[in-house]
């Protein structure tokens, strides 16, 4: 098999890697050759010819639009027995977009994004959620055995992209309210510190608060997932619930909070850079 790896930033990059240490032949393309260079594997010089030859098209990108541009810039070259295999998070429009794309040029469509930051990225522990035709799932597993450490298999391609974004809700309202309470309790001079360590282990606890509330209180954000993308994220939730008739005030605040951060220059720091929403 060889896959071709449309995307090699902070996620696509260690994703190839992964597929590559499981037997995998792998070529990868990034808009920055430079990052491309720094998986060690063979780069392509364009999309199209990172797939020309390619069993699997796996696009790891930043949003939809750029996943269509790729992806558009490249199916030419897709051999007509190729899977795309479309890992990306880009909402539930983009992904109707993307899969009449691959409809029409007669490619196979896997709607499989992925739940984890950098770090399960480097050591393959990413959650998948799979949907799209079985046979088609079946022909990329060994790619998301090699990228994760369970894979959730859902029903036909948009299913996965709408489960993503449930979780998305669910992370993004974490993440912003443990900031908020993390300032709440400095503002009152209590030690967060010790707030954390109070629910450390019990049932109001979760090991993302000891991790990003670490962050948060030591206001150091080396990026693992940024800013930006929780709130292109949470963006994409309120498009959803709109295009649904769902009301989602929590994430409308989440996303207004996110937006102040961001105008004080964090949009590049970690998601737990939320916080800076809240320096007085």
């Amino acid at each position: 098999m060889r896959v071709a790896v449309l995307g090699a930033g902070t996620m696509g990059g260690p994703m190839a890697r992964n597929i590559a240490a499981a037997g995998i032949d792998v070529r990868v393309w990034n808009r920055t050759r430079e990052r491309a260079e720094e998986t060690g594997l063979d780069v392509a010089d364009t999309p199209s010819a990172a797939v020309d030859g390619a069993d699997v098209m796996l696009t790891m990108l930043a949003d939809g639009d750029a996943v269509q541009e790729v992806a558009e810039a490249a199916l030419d070259a897709v051999g007509d027995d190729a899977v795309w295999l479309q890992m990306s998070t880009v909402g539930i429009a983009a992904n109707e977009r993307l899969a009449a794309l691959a409809e029409e040029r007669g490619v196979a469509f896997v709607d499989a994004p992925v739940s984890g930051t950098k770090q399960p990225a480097e050591s393959g522990d990413l959650v998948v959620l799979a949907s799209g035709p079985s046979e088609a799932r079946e022909r990329v597993r060994s790619v998301l055995d090699a990228v994760g450490s369970r894979t959730v298999e859902l029903g036909e391609a948009g299913e996965a992209t709408r489960f993503k974004l449930v979780l998305n809700t669910w992370l993004a309202a974490l993440v912003e309210s443990l900031a908020e309470t993390i300032a709440f309790a400095e503002a009152i001079d209590i030690d967060p510190q010790q707030f954390l360590t109070a629910i450390d282990g019990g049932p109001l606890g979760a090991d993302y608060a000891n991790v990003k509330g670490k962050l948060m209180i030591e206001r150091e954000f080396p990026a693992a997932f940024s800013l930006s993308l929780l709130r292109k994220d949470a963006g994409l939730v309120l498009d959803a619930a709109e295009r649904h008739g769902f009301d989602a005030p929590l994430i409308e605040t989440v996303a207004a909070v996110c937006d102040r951060a961001i105008e004080a220059g964090h949009g590049d720091e970690d998601m737990a850079a939320v916080f800076c929403a809240y320096e007085r």
